[in-house]
């Protein structure tokens, strides 16, 4: 069992809620192999303290903080320093303490790209993307996505006018990639017709949850990658599945986008390998 100290490193992810995150299962797994002497923690914060428990963790001598729901869009606004992997999605899911103050930074992106490499591919270029739900990771997800020159997107939400403002904001920086937006009631139409379809709303995170999508929604061939990571299969990854798509939840994201976060804060390479064993031994049990 690992011995704390007085110089021991401390790291943490914040959230409102946080008690489902594998954040600390997966960051635990890796320092214990890398011998270091630090520890990872979750804590639950109230957005509207977020700020307050941010300059307290940097006095107190954090190393660096994860934030997931509902505070990234927080960080973003009111932290003074942002790194361009920030910019690009504006959002802030990793915050390292630094000499020269706080810097906000998004390791989403990378983490997606990453997953998808080992899930299905070297590349989404040239390829045609379905984003469902378009808050945080997806809105990541779509910019990541048209940074990388996919050949076309699709943005679907509930809230119509959220889908429209990433949009536009592709279309802004990216002028030569087709994006449209798609109405609920036409979401699986649409989407059966793209090469790759990604689930980045939270329907999906109860498991009595229904599939957003049925099963004319996917055919054969297509790339259905849900973002959810705490079970094997969604109920959308499932309906995927049995129409022939192939499919990938959000573990590999999860896991890449926290080894990100790590060599962000400290500089080295996670154990990959052991946060990888951990995340799975806590979602599949094995």
């Amino acid at each position: 069992m690992r011995r704390l100290s007085g110089h021991t490193k401390p790291f943490a992810v914040l959230g409102h809620p946080v008690g489902h995150s594998l954040s600390p299962v997966m960051h635990n797994a890796s320092i214990e192999a890398l011998g270091i002497d630090a520890i990872y923690l979750a804590f639950d914060v109230h957005p509207n303290r977020l700020m307050d428990v941010l300059m307290a963790m940097r006095d107190m001598g954090f190393q660096g903080t994860n934030l997931t729901v509902p505070l990234k869009e927080i960080a973003y606004s009111e932290l003074s320093q942002l790194d361009e992997s920030a910019e690009l999605v504006g959002a802030v899911n990793t915050v390292a303490f630094t000499p020269e103050g706080m810097i906000g930074h998004n390791t989403d992106g990378f983490g997606f790209l990453e997953a998808m490499k080992e899930a299905f591919g070297p590349s989404i270029r040239d390829e045609s993307v379905f984003v469902l739900g378009t808050g945080g990771a997806g809105r990541a997800v779509a910019l990541v996505s048209a940074r990388e020159q996919a050949k076309r997107i699709a943005l679907s939400d509930v809230d119509t006018s959220r889908a429209e403002k990433v949009a536009e904001e592709i279309r802004r920086t990216q002028d030569s990639i087709e994006v449209e937006v798609v109405a609920p009631k036409d979401q699986a139409s649409v989407a059966h017709d793209y090469d790759v379809v990604v689930q980045s709303s939270p329907i999906g995170m109860k498991e009595s949850d229904p599939s957003l999508l049925g099963p004319e929604a996917f055919r054969e061939g297509q790339k259905v990658f849900d973002l959810i990571y705490m079970y094997p299969e969604t109920p959308i990854l499932r309906t995927a599945r049995e129409a022939g798509a192939r499919i990938a939840n959000g573990l590999g994201m999860l896991l890449h986008q926290g080894a990100r976060s790590f060599t962000i804060w400290t500089g080295q390479e996670p154990s990959v390998k052991h946060m990888r064993e951990a995340l799975e031994k806590a979602v599949y049990g094995s």
